[in-house]
């Protein structure tokens, strides 16, 4: 086994870490000469956050966020930083929500106001409200109402959780999103986008101590939110197998599985990544080789592994070939992953999978931006940012008995959750 890398992914020790009075942490690394600057703003909120009648929430409050506040003015922020030379974005999981800018680092000052008056004092208007509401009404129609796989993904996570609000997906369900009125969004806001809610990931050319001061300045007098409400993170035990059908005009069926997998903290999550490399990335993966090459029952086969704070779910999306019968492509798929389960992988195979995971993990973290995502994302699923450093070495510990023993406790058929995409003609058509 290849011993751990002794360059860190990321430098730890430079990392600058402090909490202000409000409870708002700030995380700093500093990259001389670079002349740029990332920063992250990462609200400890996602669809696990939400209850029913409510889902959605959180997805559409980012889009609120872009509405102005006391001293910007609606769609003000973008326009501003990019007057500046730079760029935002922002987006909404599970777990968290994070914005982000990238920007020349003589912009810090202008991304620190526009960032902190937001967080201060947020502009919630009924016309806003209404705007933003019709937006993330066409984006689910798009993404998910007339996606295939968005349709089906939507009815597998329904399936894997029956209690956990992870059933249901992070835009939301289309009535929920209808109902959502301002007292929500001024309650949410209060709750959720507090200063003792929230942590700020800076990196590239900034100096720490210079920093520091002007985020004291910007942030400090913003109170402290009250409590977060606990998540019901309860879920009670799968006992047979699920399964669904979903009918929509395609060209061709489809097949999606899932099974309820540990969460980013347990020792198996590293174990779980190889795996699905080992599944599904590159030409040699073991099931594009045989169902795609050898068997020729599907023209592609994806694996989506995802960490998250509480168990997720480890999925398989075949798209079956044309004239390929269903009841075959399942034989062959349920094979497959039960000769990994019951013999294993190679240690080529593991040694492959560590080399894959490496090369995208030092892609990740080559940006300004990616560094910072990654600090953010540790912290937001482990409770510290220092885990982002870390990943080289569990997965150097991986062993081939390890990814064996986790494909039998994982993908026990007992555990799994099919959906069936069963196309439909499209109405109009004769």
């Amino acid at each position: 086994m290849p011993r751990p890398p002794r360059s860190p992914v990321i430098e730890l020790d430079r990392v600058v870490a402090h909490v202000l009075g409000n409870g708002l942490r700030i995380r700093l690394l500093a990259d001389a000469g670079a002349g740029t600057v990332s920063c992250y703003t990462f609200f400890q909120v996602g669809s696990r956050n939400e209850q029913l009648g409510r889902t959605g929430i959180s997805h559409l409050f980012e889009h609120m966020m872009f509405n102005g506040s006391e001293r910007y003015g609606p769609k003000e922020f973008d326009r501003v930083l990019e007057a500046r030379g730079g760029s935002s974005n922002a987006y909404t999981s599970t777990d968290v929500t994070a914005y982000y800018e990238d920007f020349a680092a003589e912009a810090l000052p202008t991304v620190v106001d526009l960032e902190a008056d937001r967080m201060a004092s947020l502009r919630i208007t009924p016309e806003t409200l209404e705007q933003e509401r019709q937006v993330v009404k066409e984006e689910r129609r798009l993404r998910t109402d007339n996606s295939v796989f968005g349709l089906m993904e939507e009815q597998l996570e329904a399936l894997v959780f029956l209690a956990h609000p992870y059933r249901w997906p992070v835009i939301g369900w289309t009535e929920d999103i209808e109902r959502i009125t301002r007292q929500d969004c001024l309650d949410f806001f209060r709750t959720y986008y507090a200063p003792s809610n929230a942590a700020l990931y800076l990196v590239g050319d900034l100096d720490p101590e210079a920093t520091l001061r002007l985020l004291e300045d910007a942030y400090g007098r913003i109170p402290a939110g009250p409590p977060v409400p606990p998540v019901a993170a309860g879920e009670p035990p799968q006992r047979g197998e699920r399964r669904a059908a979903v009918r929509y005009p395609a060209q061709a069926p489809a097949l999606l599985a899932g099974w309820r997998a540990p969460e980013a903290k347990s020792p198996d999550a590293a174990a779980l990544d190889v795996l699905q490399v080992c599944l599904a990335m590159g030409e040699a993966s073991r099931l594009r080789r045989r169902l795609v090459q050898e068997l020729e029952l599907a023209v592609s086969v994806h694996v989506s592994w995802a960490w998250r704070i509480d168990p997720g779910v480890f999925m398989t999306w075949l798209e079956v070939a044309p004239g390929a019968r269903p009841e075959r492509v399942e034989r062959a798929l349920w094979a497959e992953l039960g000769r990994v389960a019951s013999r294993g992988v190679g240690a080529a195979e593991v040694e492959r999978a560590r080399r894959l995971l490496r090369s995208g993990l030092l892609h990740e973290v080559a940006t300004h931006n990616g560094t910072a995502q990654a600090l953010g994302q540790a912290e937001a699923l482990f409770g510290d940012w220092r885990e982002a450093g870390r990943a080289l070495e569990r997965y150097a510990k991986v062993k081939p008995a390890d990814v064996r023993r986790v494909a039998a406790e994982v993908l026990d058929p007992s555990r799994r959750c099919v959906v069936w995409l069963e196309p439909q003609a499209r109405r109009g058509r004769r």
